[in-house]
């Protein structure tokens, strides 16, 4: 299955052509700025052809992929997508062991493709998810996003459900312990760093639903709806929070 359609492969070669990489990359930024992905993309991947082992970059090229999920129409598409971004993400970590993004970047493709995997599989990529959202707290604390992958990681395995729950046992004698307070303490510090991030209010609101804290979900849940759409995924992030604002309510 092909994400990119033969005019972005045709004017890739051409853009690469007749730019460098810097030129290449200011204009696939100007694009990312704007949620524009297989736009950015017509700069990002012919600027991989010139600095294939550049961890910026790769992160960069990983984030459209993982972000053109929601824009496609099928799972199977949308996982081939967020494959297809984990793949970039695990190549910019291989060239940058000791920076915080491509960790990072690979906590958040795992977390994007987990919902189309098996009991199996989503047991193996919670445990990557663990391990490269500790990676990238560890690196640079004051990443607002890291707090937040970290913050999922606890939420999505302390409300895990009793198949999945029971498959890790015999798999690998159990999961690691997760707990909703701590994922309360991650988003918390995600949105002292970035309070203009909505996904970190609303997640942060439904944690607290699944504690039973009515009230305070409640809040939360609320703030976060009513802040302005900032990236691409907020909408998707919005519909989570509805749903579990519906729910309590």
């Amino acid at each position: 299955m092909k994400i990119l359609h033969i005019p972005l492969i045709a004017l890739c070669s051409v853009v690469s052509a007749t730019a460098n990489f810097a030129d290449l990359m200011k204009s696939g930024d100007a694009h990312d700025a704007k949620s524009q992905c297989n736009e950015a993309l017509k700069y990002y991947l012919p600027a991989e052809k010139l600095e294939p082992k550049n961890a910026e970059l790769l992160v960069k090229i990983a984030r459209q992929y993982a972000l053109l999920m929601a824009d496609l129409p099928t799972d199977a598409d949308k996982l081939a997508s967020g494959r297809k971004a984990l793949a970039y993400a695990e190549r910019a970590v291989a060239a940058a062991p000791n920076e915080c993004d491509p960790h990072l970047s690979v906590a958040i493709c795992l977390g994007k493709i987990t919902p189309f995997l098996g009991n199996r599989e989503t047991v193996e990529s919670s445990r990557k998810i663990k391990i490269a959202a500790e990676k990238a707290v560890k690196l640079n604390p004051k990443n607002d996003y890291a707090w937040h992958m970290l913050g999922r990681w606890h939420q999505s395995l302390a409300n895990i459900g009793g198949a999945t729950r029971a498959l890790a046992g015999i798999i690998y004698g159990g999961l690691p312990a997760a707990s909703n307070d701590t994922a309360v303490e991650c988003f918390r510090k995600a949105i002292a760093l970035n309070p203009k991030r909505l996904v970190h209010v609303v997640e942060l609101g439904r944690t607290y639903g699944m504690m039973g804290r009515k009230d305070e979900a409640k809040r939360y849940l609320q703030t976060g709806l009513s802040m302005p759409n900032q990236e691409k995924d907020d909408p998707e992030t919005k519909q989570r929070g509805k749903a579990s604002l519906k729910e309590i309510s």
